[in-house]
Order: structure tokens, then sequence, then C-alpha cells
């Protein structure tokens, strides 16, 4: 497929949501822009969620992870269907009960400013760290495949497609991202089912062959029991899902956003639990698809491409759905999934990012008397997410949804202590130790994952097979041998917050 095709592609499928954007956003004030008037149907709210939550990473990045992990994150969405029961029915009450706009406004409730402004800040660094590895992928995929040949800088991509989202989300806010998200949940799903069936017709299999062939037989281990030290061990990766869903919804202004501009606490549970049945279901396609991409290259000899020296699995998916023979119907459902996919998440981080900054930071309320500061606000999260992704494209150098998941294990931790010694304690912080607390809390946890790497490199006697003691030597050593800690770190972290608030708390009179 040729680049003036792509970019035809991609100006129609953005003149679309930019009529979406017009239609919804007529009425541009706060509280459309922050609640969509609190009158969203939940059916709409939760198919949206979908693409929102599975975003360009798992379109891209969860396909180029099964020939290394298999079917092993499976694991880890099993945990997090439990995590959004508990959101349901924990979480939820307590956000519609005091009719939160932000959510970290139940920290300013339940503890006073300092928590308030802590709770915030963890959100703000976790999705804007987060909405950047999204639009990341997109934006690669658009420099390899078309401006590369254009001879455009990786950084005016960047803001090409930042400039995109900003246009049709500065006006409506999360009323038009409810909608624009359920478009674009359907490109991405349509997408994937299209990508299945061309490749299996491709290939000359059917669906129950293919099941039972040797290929898939080799990629389809879903469950890691045998061994507690490796990083994917069922129990690691579970525990780990729950808490990541926890924390990356339940306490994240993002995905709570559109859940509280439902029309009542019924129908967003209502939500939650049927968008989590379509999640589990829709990942585990994503990573069929995968195990048929691999398929496909071994047959035809692909190789996987690469960028800046370093291979990149997560660009396998576009490289035979645009550069092979399957076709331009293939290539054209890529393209819209992919779009799709990376800017439903990206475009609600941005209006969440523009939420949490004006009502946590700022303290503005609803009133249209600040929809000039909320612009103003709304463009800056845009610069900022551009400058974090083109940071990106030089230090990044594992795959995509693990790098994700990793962050999220030291951002979202003290969030998680926060939000659970509100829950479920009665007593209250002390001065400004907070802040202490949830600076030590995620080093504590980073020097917990390095552990085994640094017991390695003090122990010489088994170190004596590297012609030079490195701490790469040492990091090989460890995962081989010792206990390598996976996504159980993030409720480590949750824990040593919380211990830390409790130390340095007091009983409530």
């Amino acid at each position: 497929m040729n680049s003036p095709t792509i970019i035809s592609i991609i100006a129609i499928y953005f003149l679309i949501l930019y009529i979406i954007s017009y239609l919804t956003g007529k009425d541009d004030s706060n509280n459309v822009f922050f609640k969509a008037g609190r009158d969203s149907k939940w059916y709409v709210v939760a198919f949206g969620m979908v693409g929102a939550s599975l975003s360009g990473v798992t379109f891209i990045s969860v396909p180029g992870w099964i020939e290394s992990s298999q079917f092993s994150y499976l694991q880890v969405v099993f945990g997090y269907f439990v995590g959004y029961l508990i959101v349901s029915y924990v979480l939820l009450p307590v956000y519609y009960k005091l009719n939160l706009t932000s959510i970290y406004e139940y920290l300013d409730i339940r503890f006073g400013r300092s928590a308030h402004l802590t709770g915030a800040f963890y959100f703000f660094i976790s999705r804007l760290l987060g909405a950047s590895f999204r639009l990341f992928l997109v934006a690669i995929v658009l420099q390899q495949f078309v401006f590369e040949n254009w001879n455009i800088p990786f950084p005016v991509t960047v803001g090409i497609s930042i400039a995109l989202i900003w246009i049709y989300t500065f006006k409506g806010g999360i009323k038009t991202i409810v909608w624009t998200d359920t478009l674009q949940t359907l490109f991405m799903i349509l997408a994937v089912i299209f990508s299945i069936v061309s490749i299996l017709n491709n290939i000359d299999l059917s669906m129950s062959e293919y099941l039972l062939s040797d290929k898939f037989k080799s990629m389809n281990q879903v469950f890691f029991t045998e061994n507690i030290n490796d990083r994917n061990h069922f129990f690691k990766s579970f525990i780990g899902g729950i808490f990541v869903t926890v924390c990356m919804t339940g306490l994240d202004q993002d995905m709570m956003q559109k859940n509280l501009t439902c029309k009542s606490l019924k129908e967003a549970q209502i939500n939650m639990i049927s968008f989590s049945f379509v999640l589990v279901i829709v990942t585990a396609l994503f990573m069929f698809l995968g195990s048929l991409l691999f398929t496909f290259k071994d047959i035809n000899g692909i190789s996987i491409p690469i960028m800046d020296g370093q291979v990149r699995t997560d660009l396998l998916f576009p490289e035979i759905a645009l550069n092979s023979e399957l076709g331009i119907i293939l290539g054209i459902s890529f393209l819209l999934g992919l779009i799709a996919a990376a800017y439903s998440s990206a475009d609600s981080a941005l209006t969440s990012l523009t939420t949490s900054f004006c009502i946590d930071f700022l303290g503005m309320n609803k009133t249209t008397q600040n929809k000039k500061t909320r612009k103003f606000v709304h463009l800056l999260m845009s610069i900022l997410l551009m400058i974090i992704i083109i940071i990106y494209k030089y230090v990044l150098s594992s795959n995509v949804i693990d790098s994700l998941l990793t962050v999220a294990s030291y951002t979202y931790g003290p969030l998680l202590g926060l939000f659970a010694f509100g829950l479920f304690t009665d007593r209250k912080l002390k001065g400004n130790m907070i802040y202490i607390v949830v600076i030590i809390a995620p080093i504590l946890t980073y020097l917990i994952n390095v552990s085994p790497t640094i017991i390695s490199y003090l122990n010489y006697d088994v170190l004596f097979e590297c012609e030079k003691l490195s701490w790469e030597c040492a990091e090989i050593y460890a995962k081989e041998n010792l206990y390598i800690f996976g996504y159980e770190l993030l409720p480590i972290n949750g824990l040593i917050t919380m211990g830390g608030l409790y130390i340095s708390s007091k009983k409530c009179q």
C-alpha cells in the first residue's frame, strides 16, 4: 500500500471524527467537557471503553509478543476481570455517593489537600507516560510506513498525530470521547476479525485446522505454574492483573471519567461488568491473531522489522498488513483498526489530563467562566504528550505492553496505597509526611525489583564465567537462577505505601 493511499484513508477517518465532534461539541461548557452532563448511555460507554482500554498497545504489541511469551498474557487478563468486579462494587459507589468530577477529590475529602495533590500528581505522571506509550506505537508505524518515504522527521509525525487529536477534542471533551470511542472500538474489532480471516484463507487452513496444528500448539500455552521464580508465573500474573485493573481503571481519572458520565451508579456498574466480559474475549482474539502473524511470517520468510538498529516485534503486524500480498482490503482494515485503537485511548487521556489538571491542581469550578483556562491547559497537555513520545523513540527498547505494565507498577503503587488506606482504615494523616512516604515507596519497590540482580552482582563466585563482571551478566544469571519479580510489584508498592502511611498517621478522635 502506497503512502498517498494511507494518507487518504487517515484523512477520511478523521473527517468522520470531526463530524462527530461538531455534533457533540455544540455545548462546550465545562460541565459537558468534564462530565458530558452525566447523561451517557451505559452500553455506549461500555463498548467505547473496550477501545480505550486496549488501545494501540494491544492492537500491535500484544500480537507481537506472542512468540516470546505465548498466551501467558491471558493470565493477567483473567486477573483484570476480578479487578473490574472490585472497581464496580468498591470504588464506583464511593465516587457516585460523593458526586465527584475528579476521583482524586475523594482524597481531599478524606485526608485534605496534601493527599489530593499527591493522588492527582501520581495519576498525572502515570497517564502522561501511559498515553505516550500508546501514541508512540501509532507514531512509529506512520513513520516507518508513510512519512519515512517522504523524509519527514519523526517529531513532525508526532506533532501531526497530536494535532489531529487536539482538534476534535478541544470543545466537546468527554462527551465527544464517549461517541468517538464507540466508533473506534467498532473499527478495531472489525480489523482484527478481518485480519484473522484473511491470514487463515491465505495459509489455506480453517479455524479448526489451525487450532489443531503443531504451529499453534507451540505458541498457545496460557498457564505457567512450574516455577514460581519465573516472571510470568500464574500467581504473579493473576494477582498483578487484579491490581493493575484496580489502579489503571478504578484509580485512573481517564477510565473513571467515562463511567461517571452514566446517569446512575447502577448503570455505571452494568457498564463496567459488560465491558469486562467483552474485554477478555477481544484480548484473546488479539493473541490468537498474534499466533497467526508469526505462522504467516515463518511460512513466507518475512523478517521482523528493524528500527533504529533494534528488532521491533511491535511492527510485525503492520509489516504483514501493509507490505505483504494479502491485499489492499486488509491494509485498509488494519489502518482503520490501528488508528482507532491508538486514538481511542489517546483522546480520552488528553481529556482526563486536562480535567485533572483543571480540577485538582488549579481548583477550577465547573462554570463557563474558566473555559479559556481549560482550553489553554488542553493545549499544554498536547504539547507534553508530544515531547514524551519523541523521547520514547530514543530510549524505549523492549515490547511496549511489557514496558507499560512495568512503569505502572511504580507510578500507580502510591495511588493504590492512598486509596486503600482511606477506604479500609479510619486514621488521619499527620502533616506533610505523605510526601515522604509516596517518594520512598516507589524507590523501595525498585530496589526490591533489582535485588536479585544486586545479589548476583555481589556474588563473584557464580559469575566466574563472565570475562568481566558486569550488571548485564548479573541480570542474566538472576533471570536464570533467582526469583524474578513481575506484575506483583504493583501490590507490593501499594502495601509499602499503605504501611508508611499507617506508621505516620494518627487515630481519628
